[in-house]
């Protein structure tokens, strides 16, 4: 065939290319403008908003390492007086010391250091009168304290489901219950909880972890609506996966140290990202968003959209997941 004649063949005319256009232009734009508009919008609220948070006091817990570490710079640096609260109090002085050399652009504030273990619930009325104590009041309280679990859910001892649930949801509301009296009392605060997708759907091997996240979920939803004429405001952030120690740290059926980092744990989203897309989350007033890579978002809608297709592939891997083990 001659060159011209697979060129003719090949390539079509203007006149194609440009009804296409108009095709495609009469189709997307009807949807294209309005996610613009929104998305301008947002973002100006956004910086707006940021503009109101130097001297905001934030509590984060579990700000020894990970998301928790990372939200510490994120609000450190946007000019916020931020207390740490860990187990770990050699750690989150290590945090404190890397907030303190940072150059920040304006007024920093020295962080605070609280010891916080979510598992002893009799201390955290306690440990809530200490920070808000620290500025006389909490302005944004970031729940991201939390163990995580990989076992299969018939041989996981109930001690593990009971530290879990403990931990990640029990601690949780017992510190946001203790705070909360003086958000009210000011008729102002934030309080957002750090979920995970798998407090929307539910995966093989993370039976406790979860059912602790759905509780979250769902204690956040019901906050949400109570607290709104008082002035608070609820975030539920649900990360899907991270890169941090979170499998390495997470208990075993016996409740050992699992000591092994998850493939899609590696290859998951840093910590920086994570912990700027809950900043702006917070700053655009979202209540509730799904911050993850395409994979969990798209598992996420299977489920939401087609139950049974969900579950055959959670059936197969679990089928997969148990070799591997």
């Amino acid at each position: 065939m001659a060159y011209d004649t697979v060129e003719k063949c090949s390539a079509p005319s203007n006149g194609d290319w440009n009804i296409l256009h108009w095709i495609l232009g009469t189709i997307c734009m009807p949807v294209a403008i309005p996610l613009m508009l929104i998305n301008l919008w947002r973002r100006s609220l956004v910086a707006k908003q940021r503009k109101l948070l130097p001297g905001k006091v934030v509590l984060i817990t579990g700000a020894s390492s990970g998301l928790g570490e990372a939200l510490a710079h994120v609000f450190y640096k946007a000019g916020c007086k931020v207390i740490l609260a860990a187990r770990r109090v050699e750690e989150l002085e290590r945090v404190k010391k890397d907030l303190l050399a940072l150059e920040v652009v304006g007024t920093a504030y020295p962080p605070s250091v609280l010891q916080l273990d979510l598992a002893n619930l009799n201390a955290i009325p306690t440990f809530a009168n200490k920070a808000v104590a620290i500025h006389n009041g909490i302005d944004i309280l970031v729940n991201n304290g939390g163990i995580s679990v990989r076992a299969e859910a018939i041989s996981t001892g109930l001690d593990v489901d009971l530290k879990v649930m403990t931990v990640n949801y029990f601690g949780t509301i017992a510190l946001t219950k203790a705070i909360l009296p003086s958000m009210v009392k000011r008729q102002k605060g934030h309080v957002c909880f750090v979920s995970s997708i798998q407090g929307k759907i539910a995966i093989p091997y993370r039976s406790a972890y979860a059912a602790s996240k759905h509780a979250l979920q769902a204690f956040s939803d019901s906050l949400r609506a109570e607290v709104a004429a008082k002035g608070i405001k609820v975030l539920c952030v649900s990360p899907g996966y991270i890169k941090t120690q979170l499998s390495v740290n997470a208990l075993t059926a016996t409740g050992q140290q699992h000591g092994k980092m998850d493939k899609a744990t590696a290859k998951g989203m840093s910590t920086d990202e994570c912990a700027m897309s809950i900043l702006n989350s917070l700053l655009s007033n979202e209540k509730d968003v799904i911050i993850s890579q395409v994979t969990a978002s798209a598992a996420y809608w299977v489920r939401f959209l087609c139950p049974p297709l969900y579950f055959w592939i959670m059936e197969k891997r679990a089928l997969t997941t148990e070799k591997e083990e």
